[in-house]
């Protein structure tokens, strides 16, 4: 193998068990990032095994929230396809959220999701709505499930889905399903995960859909990187300064010179 477009032909190397694994996590001398990709005790062993930072998410708990004033052909067709799409993705649906709209969309959704053999379980007030639906345990509200199974919560507003969405979530990707636009904004504004998204799939938070190219990795992080990354979010900025004997002290004080910010042309 020689070296293609300048990258060193040692550039690109395998480690194919545990104790190579192990070994690498020691070299924070000379590893400035790892981006773990795998399951979520893979991702959590490499973060509490290392001291280089770690650029992962351990889980990829999300919510769909259908508004009471959602369209509910559009609130139907984001909800199954945030679950059925591909549901061991780490950006599928597990938890879906309901509010006054409920009694008029739970019906259709849970024959459809039935119809797929998804299983399901809800809330007390879910299984009013639904007789024949199982009870959800306390613990499958922090459930990421990565298979045909999704919890159902029914809310009295948005406040109550905002805050069950971030006392339960693991900010990776939240949706809202409404047409009002100040409930959106809200969703969007308080909702605190890497990806929030109106009126569409949470299936979308991916690199390559975000037009990041090819996705390196995808961070629940809040530093240095967040949300799906590809290289140019990924890579960190580099400040070149050229001055001729400049000072700080001339710039400080009562008659200190004024800074002038203007744009470079990129060469």
């Amino acid at each position: 193998m020689s070296e293609v477009e300048g990258v060193p032909v040692a550039a690109v190397q395998l480690i194919e068990t545990r104790a190579e694994v192990a070994e690498m996590l020691k070299q924070d001398q000379y590893i400035n990032l790892i981006v773990p990709r795998g399951s979520n005790q893979f991702v959590r062993y490499v973060q509490d095994n290392t001291k280089i930072p770690v650029l992962g998410h351990s889980e990829g708990l999300c919510h769909v929230y259908v508004d009471e004033e959602a369209n509910v052909e559009k609130a139907i067709r984001v909800v199954l396809d945030s679950k059925l799409q591909y549901a061991a993705a780490c950006n599928a649906m597990e938890t879906l959220v309901h509010q006054a709209v409920a009694p008029r969309v739970l019906p259709s959704l849970v024959k459809q999701f039935r119809e797929q053999e998804v299983e399901l379980v809800g809330c007390l007030k879910s299984c009013s709505l639904v007789p024949d639906l199982k009870r959800a345990e306390e613990s499958d509200w922090d459930a990421e499930y990565n298979d045909f199974k999704l919890s159902i919560k029914v809310v009295d507003d948005l406040s109550e889905a905002i805050g069950h969405i971030n006392a339960h979530g693991s900010g990776h990707t939240d949706t809202i399903v409404t047409e009002n636009k100040g409930q959106a904004d809200r969703f969007l504004n308080e909702v605190d995960s890497a990806s929030v998204m109106v009126n569409a799939s949470t299936r979308f938070a991916d690199g390559f859909r975000f037009g990041l190219g090819a996705e390196i990795g995808i961070s629940t992080n809040k530093t240095h990187a967040r949300g799906p990354v590809g290289l140019e979010g990924l890579v960190i900025y580099k400040y070149k300064l050229i001055g001729n004997g400049q000072i700080v002290a001339d710039y400080s004080g009562k008659n200190g010179k004024s800074f002038t910010h203007k744009p470079l042309n990129k060469s």
